[in-house]
């Protein structure tokens, strides 16, 4: 399977298009300036030797030339065996309430999207630690199993949405025990669970739940996310109204959050600031004892650059030979 160390380089390819229609839009005032010059059929009497066809031929080559040096940037390689690797670190679990109720605009430009960045934030910040993400409204989901891929969590993690989820509520209790259970069989000691959610509305009992994880020795960390005043919830290009018409306001449940916490001996946080509550997270999972996690990988990549470098090279200079003038004897000559 060809994968690509620097991926990044492969939006160059989009640069292709512009450069055809910038090549097809120079002819066309071309055209424009020969016909002011006369009449084009004698302008082109004028000048035998020009090619029409040869600039489209140089353009093309120059293109292909292009997005083969593109992909060579971009670092095309193959895996050419699979090795175990040893890793030390904790294993986390985040579970993001994913109900209707986080498209309350507490924060910037909502709960949600705003509890997506700091999980993204999250990640660039571990090491070798393992990371799995559950979602939950009125029942859950493993979204990613544990893992250190970090690049595949950010892409799963930007395709939430409350929509996620198709059934509506707030079981923090499900999340909390679907997390116990998302947990790798080599870990014993260094298990987090991060709940990120306004805790209104809890269907079930989620500090049983927490209290259940703390006997397995899993610690249960909460953050609230929203504000006790409370929000209306965005919904459908205008606001969420119960069934007597009233619109609905989404508060912040701090102390039935405060409660799983304690229950998981974890601790509550506010959500607030750049780092929405995570940073002192961060720091008692440092203060863990880190725990080995053997893993398969890939190693000793085939590098394939150079073929696609050499590809392009020859590209290159075969359309500087080209011209764009009909050659000067035919090859055939009657």
């Amino acid at each position: 399977m060809l994968m690509f160390a620097d991926y990044k380089f492969l939006y160059l390819l989009l640069l292709i298009p512009v450069f055809l229609v910038g090549y097809g839009l120079l002819r066309y005032l071309r055209s424009r300036r020969v016909k002011a010059l006369g009449d084009p059929a004698l302008v082109q009497a004028l000048m035998p030797s020009w090619s029409p066809a040869k600039g489209w031929i140089r353009v093309v080559l120059f293109c292909l030339a292009f997005a083969f040096f593109a992909i060579g940037l971009a670092r095309p390689r193959t895996g050419a065996k699979l090795a175990e690797r040893t890793t030390r670190g904790a294993e986390i679990i985040v579970a993001l309430d994913v109900s209707n109720s986080m498209l309350a605009q507490d924060y910037s430009p909502n709960r949600l999207e705003r509890a997506k960045l700091s999980i993204s934030r999250l990640t660039d910040r571990l090491q070798e630690d393992r990371i799995g993400l559950v979602i939950f409204a009125g029942t859950s989901f493993v979204q990613l199993p544990v893992t250190t891929d970090y690049v595949s969590a950010k892409m799963f993690l930007s395709s939430i949405d409350t929509g996620s989820i198709p059934v509506q509520g707030t079981a923090i209790g499900d999340a909390i025990r679907l997390s116990i259970k998302s947990f790798s069989a080599q870990s014993e000691k260094s298990r987090v669970i991060v709940v990120i959610s306004d805790g209104e509305n809890h269907e079930d009992d989620p500090v049983e739940a927490a209290r259940q994880a703390a006997e397995l020795g899993i610690k249960v960390y909460t953050i609230g996310v929203g504000s006790a005043e409370g929000q209306p919830i965005p919904l459908e290009g205008g606001l969420m109204k119960d069934k007597d018409g009233n619109i609905v306001v989404t508060r912040l449940d701090e102390e039935t959050l405060r409660q799983v916490a304690r229950a998981g001996n974890g601790a509550y946080i506010h959500a607030g600031g750049e780092e929405f509550g995570l940073n002192p997270i961060i720091q008692d999972i440092r203060r863990m004892e880190d725990e080995e996690f053997g893993s398969v990988v890939f190693e000793e990549y085939d590098e394939q650059y150079m073929y696609f470098f050499g590809i392009a090279l020859a590209l290159f200079v075969l359309q500087m030979l080209l011209g764009e003038r009909k050659p000067r004897r035919k090859l055939f000559e009657v």
